[in-house]
């Protein structure tokens, strides 16, 4: 389906990520939205841990619909309001995706629409 891609002739990745993905001709893509950490209740977790958590989880919903999962992602870029929020996002990540790992980006953030909000998700899926 895809092949993650990590040439030796550059630094390997800091984390458990590819610096690229190829994806087979033909192959159905999802593009998800940017996803917070909000359930359908409107609760919040008051963690970054538990919110990346529920990022990945309303992806997987997403995805769901197209029947795929958390096994098709091939890109993701993340976003953290702070320093201090990258390795819980990075570990609850590393938890989830095993080879092939997808491509992903991870970016610190003024802010978002709420100050609550501690990190936002977007993910590509192929299948």
């Amino acid at each position: 389906m895809h092949k993650a891609l990590s040439p030796a002739s550059i630094r390997p990745p800091f984390s458990l990520y590819s610096h690229g993905v190829a994806v087979e001709a033909g192959a159905r893509l999802v593009f998800c939205s940017g996803q917070l950490g909000i359930a359908p209740d409107d609760t919040i977790p008051p963690d970054t841990a538990g919110q990346t958590r529920l990022c990945f989880a309303n992806i997987e919903a997403v995805l769901a619909e197209a029947g795929m999962g958390l096994a098709n992602i091939v890109r993701i870029n993340a976003y953290v309001t702070a320093r201090e929020h990258l390795a819980a996002y990075m570990e609850v990540r590393n938890e989830l995706f095993a080879d092939p790992l997808p491509a992903s980006t991870l970016m610190i953030v003024s802010g978002f629409a709420r100050p609550e909000f501690t990190v936002e998700i977007e993910a590509i899926a192929a299948g």
